[in-house]
């Protein structure tokens, strides 16, 4: 088939001979008319061409009937196929199309459920992520009103990690939900409270890691006592210590530690307020305030708990240990006195090079940052958690918990953001609709994202990793749902 030329000719007399007679000029016009005359039929030939060929070609084709071809099994309906027309917005049309969703996390690690976009299962595990550089940070906050699901989500996080070699540390358990779970995967839960027989010694030496000297683990030691008794006396006086208390503590620290081989409690608070003989007389003065305000966990309200030897041992090597407050649930102080001792207890484990890898996991949290020491703990622990191996989960009812820890401007609200700025995992489930616009702005949430919250049914929760998003339908088994259960009293059933 040819092509048709887009040339076209043209002619004109530029520069005329001097003198020439008209006749010729006349001559030099019908030339040009002849030329132009050649030039048009050309193309009008090519045309007819074109044409010619085109119609040839489109007798030569043959195209299906209408209705399709005639016989048996040839797929023809009886009716020409239509559809019907559909107008809608430009927003629902582009969530519609192009009818593709997130690829997912991959297929190694936790299965937690069902991701509610692409129908597949989801797949969560923070060393795994952090091995193939999608995140950097392993540590998890969760946030989610009553009966949202949150708990039996972290319930089935830290379980389900037990068979890949992982061990669970629960710091401080202040409902108790957390001990027959422990129980259950063959882990310890230690109960203290009032009217038990069980004894926590906060001068206790702690598990002692591998690889360490004695000269090292001696010094350790020491250090560690003398930061959980300042801890502890931080706490019940509600402020820190000033210079000449941490000497007078320093001095009856040493001197308990010195006259037995298990120094106890009431050893340091003795020294404390009775100075040894040949020791400076103003010690007692300055150590009066901190003497008694450690008195209050031996002799006074707080008493029963931290007076004598140890009955109960943190063991590491366990797959899980949860700390029970469920009998101290009232009181404030002693909750933060006891999760302060069992923080010392887990660093000592923490610190061990061939722990492994651990969940550590921060319930109630909102009760929990209210103490500063213990906050100043929790956030060294965020801060660690790729050189000690952990990921750290801080399981709380709305983020705006956040913002009630101190006043803003303080050292102590500063933590408490931190501790969200250093988790890239950020999992949201059903928040009520006034938590909508700080939590928009805390997480960067987009409108569709900040919508779907007050919508999120039961085990639904919003997943954010880093700058990617899931919704997630979390599911359990039902012997995992018997154990997890928190609603048993409500139904009857306790």
């Amino acid at each position: 088939m040819g092509t048709r030329s887009e040339k076209k000719l043209y002619s004109t007399v530029l520069v005329g001979r001097s003198g020439q007679h008209r006749r010729d000029k006349r001559a030099a016009r019908r030339a040009a008319s002849r030329a132009y005359a050649q030039d048009a039929e050309q193309r009008r030939a090519a045309v007819r061409a074109l044409a010619e060929a085109e119609k040839a070609e489109r007798a030569a084709t043959t195209y299906l009937p209408r209705s399709g071809e005639p016989g048996p099994a040839t797929l023809r309906a009886w009716r020409r196929f239509r559809l019907p027309a559909h107008q809608d917005t430009s927003a629902t049309l582009a969530g519609a199309y192009p009818f593709l969703a997130e690829g997912g996390l991959g297929g190694e690690g936790v299965f937690v459920g069902q991701d509610l976009y692409s129908g597949g299962s989801f797949v969560f595990d923070p060393w795994v992520l952090y091995q193939r550089g999608i995140i950097t940070a392993p540590n998890v906050v969760l946030a989610g009103i009553v009966g949202a699901g949150k708990s039996a989500l972290a319930k089935a996080l830290y379980t389900r990690s037990i068979p890949f070699g992982r061990r669970v540390y629960v710091p401080g358990d202040p409902k108790g939900e957390h001990t027959p779970v422990a129980k259950a995967v063959g882990g310890q839960a230690i109960v203290l409270g009032h009217g038990l027989s069980n004894r926590l010694n906060p001068l206790d030496a702690g598990r002692r890691p591998s690889g360490v000297s004695d000269v090292e683990w001696e010094a350790m030691v020491t250090a560690r006592r003398r930061d959980l008794i300042g801890a502890l006396t931080e706490t019940v006086l509600g402020r820190p210590l000033s210079p000449v208390e941490h000497t007078a503590v320093d001095i009856a620290l040493n001197a308990a530690v010195a006259s037995s081989q298990t120094p106890i409690l009431p050893m340091v608070v003795d020294r404390i307020l009775n100075p040894e003989t040949g020791e400076d007389a103003r010690l007692a003065e300055d150590g009066r305030i901190v003497g008694h305000a450690l008195r209050r966990l031996v002799a006074g309200d707080l008493a029963g708990i931290f007076d004598g030897p140890s009955t109960v041992a943190f063991d590491p090597d366990l797959p899980m240990v949860s700390l029970d407050l469920s009998r101290v649930a009232e009181n404030n102080a002693l909750i933060s006195v006891l999760m302060t001792c069992a923080s010392a207890w887990m660093e000592s484990a923490l610190l061990d090079p061939n722990g492994g890898q651990r969940w550590v996991v921060y319930d109630e949290a909102w009760q929990l940052m209210q103490h500063p020491a213990l906050l100043r703990r929790m956030d060294a622990h965020w801060r660690l958690a790729r050189y000690l191996g952990i990921a750290n989960m801080l399981i709380f009812h709305k983020l705006t918990d956040l913002d009630n820890v101190g006043d803003q401007g303080t050292a102590a609200h500063a933590l408490a953001s931190s501790l969200l700025a250093n988790a890239e995992t950020r999992i949201i489930y059903r928040q009520e609709s006034d938590q909508l616009g700080a939590t928009s702005a805390m997480l960067n949430l987009t409108g569709t994202e900040q919508k779907m919250l007050p919508q999120l049914g039961t085990g639904q929760g919003l997943w954010r990793i880093k700058d990617r998003s899931f919704v997630v339908q979390h599911q359990l088994h039902p012997a995992e749902l018997s154990t997890f259960d928190t609603t048993a009293r409500m139904r009857g059933n306790a």
